[in-house]
């Protein structure tokens, strides 16, 4: 098998934003929810719906996780103030 070189000074990026979820990768972010639902849900112990459509019943603090990028592309559309 032959080994791809790079040429000299390229580097290699990843663009995360061209990655599927695979299974569990939803439990690694904080998803954007309405406020009234996200603290309804925690104390009735109802699911939500995240703005990139995870369902879950939150129980963990979000502010220990990253944002995730789905639902953060998804609020910065929403909020976009027309040209």
């Amino acid at each position: 098998m032959t080994q791809q070189q790079l040429a000299p000074g390229s580097q290699t990026v990843l663009d995360e934003r061209t990655l599927n979820a695979e299974d569990g990768d939803h439990e690694r972010f904080a998803h954007y929810v309405p406020k009234d639902k996200l603290m309804e849900a925690m104390v009735n112990g109802t699911p939500v719906v995240a703005l990139c459509g995870k369902v879950w019943v939150p129980s963990r603090n979000p502010d220990k996780f990253p944002v995730c990028p789905d639902c953060k592309e998804i609020w910065e559309s929403l909020n976009e103030k027309p040209r």
